[in-house]
């Protein structure tokens, strides 16, 4: 009796468990065939989505302003002026509402006008920080009217060439009949150049000239010429002809030639990207860094400036591009090779051009910054001015801006800095060294033929970028001393402490972009945080100057048709 109600009640138990576990299996179809269901139902906006993310690279390639003949200004350049005039007021006649309304401070009701325009459109559907950046109307100011003499160069027309043969007679250099240039000779095109078939038509020019040819007295590039992209990629992959050292300057610098005959200044690697400077060592005896080179024009440019020549990073091999091309015997001289089987090499120069301080491959290849070359000082002379808040490169010493606080009030009263707007260009240039640490900036230069009225030249950066844990407070010594600034600089920098705009994300998306990204960041993420920590800092400036003085703001957006450099 006790087996067989043992074996009934063994039954029922196994029965329900076999229920059990088809409802649970049942339960489990149903919810794999609604999630299947779900996941092939495609979004309404994924094809519009897709479409509207923007690859890096796209926008700022666009040309706006492109001029055919440099000679004159033509009716089409000022169409193209126009045109932009005209879609800078349209990108200012729309507004949206900025997140991060409360981080712009001590800003008035017209400049967060001026700061938030745009569309909220863009901002959403833009994956890049850096494209909606130079789509804003402060990086996109009208021109002024270009007229003849504010070019720095340009080509010579059939009539010029004419005149030029009858009053140089004899001379084998003047342009021919079919206004074609050729080379020197037929030796320099066996050696490895490019045949030269360049004629008036600047779409015959290679790009490092039409570089030269686009400098005007307002700056150094426009920022959206497609030439640039085409300039950078050429240093970036020509094969070398030479190299050669340069003259002058305190450490290794050579200059490099392409088959399209055009050159760039190298500055080699010494040192890793996460190494900073040495606290105990003077500003006047620091290394030289390419990265730093690389990133100062990315700086420069998110700032809006454009004062200095493009730059760009190459990875080369120091025996075939270097050792077995130079015709530089003092330079050939100094390659050795290491114990650990690198091939290196120090040249001549004031500073670590020793055996003890080289610049060495791995085993052969070597990170470098290649610089676009101006144009030859005998075709666009340029003048070097002494900087005001110069240093005075001793251990011992100080200058007279660091012992006296109203130092401007003397400067303000010498020319160039008396009139114009000379005055805040150079306190534009202190911001800029301030936010990447440069001390080293003892002079700057212009062109000559622009006289006074034309933009300062940011050249030579290498000593920038040394330290991220600390700042140098006087570099801004020219912003806190003379308490002016242009308004379109202190726009800029209001953007670039928004979250939409923050500038070490800019920073870092400018830099991907250059060739030498790919083997590492050019700059650290200490040294990017480190730029946002001195934005905030120039901005608390501007603002205790703008509580103690009525006359900081240097309005240059008024003038929205021309822009005076004589104020």
């Amino acid at each position: 009796m006790v087996r067989r109600h043992l074996g009934k009640s063994t039954r029922s138990i196994y029965l329900g468990l076999a229920c059990l576990s088809l409802t649970l299996h049942l339960l489990l179809a149903f919810f794999c065939v609604s999630v299947l269901q779900n996941a092939c139902v495609l979004p309404a906006s994924s094809s519009s989505s897709s479409s509207s993310v923007v690859k890096p690279r796209t926008h700022h390639h666009q040309s706006v302003f492109q001029s055919t003949s440099i000679s004159a200004p033509s009716s089409s350049n000022n169409k193209r002026t126009s045109a932009r005039n005209n879609d800078h007021h349209k990108l200012i006649s729309s507004t949206i509402k900025q997140k991060d309304e409360g981080s712009v401070t001590n800003v008035s009701d017209k400049e967060k006008r001026l700061i938030n325009t745009g569309e909220v459109s863009e901002k959403v559907n833009y994956h890049s920080k850096l494209e909606v950046l130079f789509k804003h109307p402060l990086y996109n100011l009208p021109c002024p009217e270009m007229q003849e003499d504010d070019w720095l160069l340009s080509v010579k027309t059939h009539e010029d060439a004419k005149n030029t043969r009858s009053e140089e007679e004899g001379k084998e250099d003047s342009i021919p009949n079919e206004s074609k240039w050729k080379s020197a000779s037929e030796e320099e095109e066996e050696e490895g150049y490019d045949k030269v078939t360049w004629t008036s038509d600047t779409e015959t020019h290679p790009p490092w000239l039409r570089f030269h040819l686009n400098i005007s007295r307002w700056a150094l590039y426009n920022r959206n010429d497609p030439n640039l992209v085409q300039l950078t990629h050429d240093m970036a992959t020509q094969r070398i002809l030479g190299a050669v050292q340069k003259k002058g300057g305190t450490q290794l610098k050579l200059v490099i030639s392409f088959p399209n005959y055009g050159e760039a200044l190298l500055k080699p690697m010494k040192q890793s990207r996460d190494a900073e400077t040495d606290v105990n060592l003077f500003y006047f005896s620091d290394f030289e860094r390419h990265n730093a080179e690389i990133a100062a024009f990315h700086l420069d440019r998110l700032l809006g400036f454009n004062r200095i020549p493009p730059v760009v990073g190459r990875l080369i091999n120091v025996t075939t591009e270097i050792r077995e091309i130079t015709t530089d015997r003092k330079l050939s001289r100094t390659f050795f090779t290491s114990p650990a089987g690198n091939v290196c090499f120090y040249g001549q120069c004031e500073y670590y051009c020793s055996v003890e301080h080289p610049v060495c491959g791995k085993p052969h290849m070597l990170e470098v910054s290649l610089a676009a070359m101006l144009p030859d000082l005998s075709v666009a002379p340029r003048r070097s001015w002494r900087s005001p808040w110069r240093r005075s490169y001793s251990r011992t010493k100080k200058t007279q801006w660091e012992k006296d606080p109203n130092y401007c009030d003397t400067v303000k009263q010498k020319p160039p800095y008396s009139q114009g707007t000379r005055l805040v260009d150079v306190i534009d240039m202190a911001i800029l060294d301030f936010l990447m640490s440069n001390m080293d900036r003892h002079h700057y230069e212009t062109f000559e033929k622009f006289g006074n009225d034309t933009f300062l030249l940011h050249l030579d950066n290498g000593r920038a970028f040394g330290r991220h844990s600390q700042d140098e407070p006087s570099i801004l010594a020219p912003l806190q001393q003379c308490c002016r600034i242009r308004r379109s600089t202190l726009l800029r920098l209001h953007m670039l402490s928004l979250s939409d705009f923050r500038l070490s994300d800019v920073m870092r998306e400018s830099l991907a972009q250059d060739p030498l990204a790919s083997v590492a960041p050019l700059l650290s993420e200490p040294h990017l945080s480190a730029l946002d920590r001195r934005l905030a800092t120039v901005l608390q400036v501007i603002k205790t100057c703008k509580e103690k003085h009525n006359d900081v703001i240097y309005n240059d957006l008024d003038q929205s048709q021309h822009y005076s450099l004589t104020a």
